[in-house]
Order: structure tokens, then sequence, then C-alpha cells
């Protein structure tokens, strides 16, 4: 372990400037002529726009200095180094517990630039990281799961930052490690707030409920999940393909945002386009696409990862996620349920989505702890 030194983002022009030299040379292919609503996946249309403003508008130091806003460290943990956001509270926020918010893939600490005021107003300390493998943390030497994960993250908090007890938010990945932190280090979780989950597994249960369950999740299996099995199988073959071919990477992702979201509702095209961008570019920037996407393996090699949270629970279901998550019966054979919200706008990426509707249930739940 080491001691937090202080980090600030600053990006060599040269990688900008090879970032953009890679867009102008390459050029967007076509589509099939019933092409329509990303029907065969990212639409042609809607990638050449984004690539245009990207190009033209997009201004990565404008928004450089908004990452910056917060204070920021890094940290060795076990041989990994982590880059995180460590913001004190704000007003009378003294004695309350921090939050440790994580993302998930392919998000990055871009996803919470609109809750941490909203967390910080409350008067919480935030721990904000960017997970192994992913924006200015560390490239882990092999691929990790999220219980290894878990335990960096129960590292940082507790050993590094001196947090004997915290509260946990994660959605995508994050909540996957989220869990493994109520399973393995229940006595420093507080309390999780989740905005995506699993039930057990398939196979680990004779239940009827959870086989009709997993047989109602086949369907989106073979229509949603090619990607999964890629990066959970061969990684490394599609990560080479992309780390060095910035349209490559936006049309590889795109497709996730419009797909997993609720943007799709508001057209074809319907993306915050800066925060999308930026949120693209810590990948770029950091070297880090090929790390991010060896996280598939890891998990799906990863061992001992079953087991029953009983620390309190949030779910925060969310109308526009893509995953058909469990209902509550179901979840709560996995987690000590003590809220459910049934979100009324937003989807699988939550705090972009819907920021204050995430903070406001997030903070409901923690409030409803401390009475």
């Amino acid at each position: 372990m080491t001691k937090p030194s202080p980090f600030a983002i600053h990006v060599e022009q040269s990688t900008l400037d090879r970032i953009d030299r890679r867009l102008a040379d390459s050029r967007i292919g076509y589509a099939p002529q019933d092409d329509r609503d990303w029907l065969y996946g990212t639409d042609a249309s809607c990638l050449r726009e984004f690539v245009d403003y990207w190009r033209n508008a997009y201004d990565w130091r404008a928004q450089e200095a908004l990452l910056n806003r917060w204070p920021q460290a890094l940290a060795e943990v076990d041989g990994v180094l982590l880059h995180f956001y460590h913001i004190p509270a704000r007003g009378d926020g003294g004695g309350r517990l921090p939050i440790l918010l994580m993302h998930g893939w392919p998000g990055s600490i871009v996803e919470f630039q609109a809750v941490i005021p909203l967390l910080l107003d409350a008067g919480y300390p935030l721990v904000v990281p960017s997970i192994p493998g992913f924006g200015w943390s560390g490239k882990p030497a092999r691929p990790l799961g999220e219980k290894a994960m878990a335990a960096l993250m129960h590292g940082l908090m507790v050993d590094v930052l001196d947090y004997p007890r915290f509260h946990v938010q994660g959605g995508d990945f994050g909540s996957l490690v989220a869990t493994q932190l109520g399973i393995w280090h229940a006595d420093a979780v507080a309390s999780l707030h989740l905005n995506f989950y699993l039930p057990d597994a398939p196979g680990t249960s004779s239940d009827p409920a959870l086989q009709a369950y997993w047989q109602q999740l086949a369907s989106l299996t073979y229509a949603e999940s090619g990607y999964l099995h890629q990066q959970g199988t061969k990684p490394q073959t599609l990560a080479l393909a992309l780390h060095d071919n910035p349209l490559g990477w936006a049309a590889w992702t795109l497709e996730k945002f419009h797909g997993w979201s609720d943007w799709r509702r508001t057209g074809v095209c319907g993306f915050r386009t800066d925060q999308l961008i930026t949120n693209l570019m810590t990948y770029l920037v950091t070297d880090s696409v090929i790390s991010s996407i060896w996280m598939y393996h890891g998990s799906s090699h990863e061992q001992g990862k079953e087991g029953r949270v009983e620390v309190p629970t949030a779910i925060a279901r969310f109308p526009g996620e893509f995953y058909p998550l469990a209902d509550r019966s179901l979840a709560a054979r996995r987690y000590n349920i003590v809220r459910w919200t049934e979100m009324a706008a937003g989807g699988h990426f939550a705090a972009m989505e819907a920021p204050e509707a995430f903070a406001a249930d997030l903070i409901a739940f923690l409030k409803e702890q401390a009475d």
C-alpha cells in the first residue's frame, strides 16, 4: 500500500493530435438499405454525425478542466495503481460515512460528474475510482474479476484512506464489485445501493422461479451478448483491433450506449455528445481500451463469487435498463433488500441519464439507514 499522492489529469497535445489524425484518416462504411433504428448495430449516419462533432466542435481541454474540478489522487494497492476522486463532504457532513461510487464498462468516472455535487451538497464524502484497468488507474498484470477488484477497493478504502466503514453504490460491472464487497467485506460495508444486479448464476439453483427467469434471459443473451462472449473468451483479439482506432472504438461502444439506455427514446442520435466523447476519450488518452476489456475474461474465469449479501441493500430499477432484471422476490434471495424503487426514467447508465433522480434515491436510502 502507498499513501495517496495528489494528481491532476493532463493529456499531452501529441496524444490528442494523434487521435484527431486517426479520425481524419478513417472512413465510415456503408449500411444495408433497410437499416433503421439501429437494426443491424451502430447506425452509420449517426456515427458520421458523432465523429463530425468530435473533430470540429468538441473541446477536450474544456472537458479536462471539468474533470479536474474535484480533488484526485493516485495510490498503489496490492501492486495495482489506483486513480480516484477523494472529495470531502460539504456543509454539516462531518461524521457521515463516505460513499464509494463505482462505474462499469464502457463507462468511467465521467458517468458521475453530474451526481457528485448533489451528493456533496447532501453532506457525504465521496470516493470515485477509475476501476483497475480503466482511465488513469494502472493496468493489472492479468485480467481481474469482480472479486479481485473488490479486494482492491476494500484496500483503498480501509488501508489507504482509513475508512473502516463506508457505503457502496454500483452500476454495471461496478454493481458486481459492490456485491463482492458485500459478500466478502461485510464488516466494512455499511450498505449497498445498486442500479444493476444479478441473482444467482444458472445451474446454482433448481428453484422453478429462478429457472424461469434464466429462460427469459436466454433470448436477450442471443440478441445482446455477442460482445460479452467475445470479450469474455478472446478479449485480446478485439482489444488489439480497437485500441488505436478511435472510429472503431466509437462504433463498438456507441451501440451499447444507445441500446442499453433510455436515450434511444429521444431519437436515433439522442446522445449528450460532449459527455459521451469525454467518456470515450478517457479510454483513448490513457491507452486503456485493451485493459478494460480484459475485465470480462477475468470475471468469466473467477471462482468463489457466489453468496448472499446480508448488508442492507437498496435497488433502484430504471425503466430504460436493457437487461431484464429479476423481480424483487428473486433479487431478495441474494440480497438483503430494505429499499426497492421503480424509477420514472433512465436506463443502464443511470447516473449519466437521470442524475437528479439517481442522487435523490441514493440520499433517501442513506438517510433511512441513519435513522
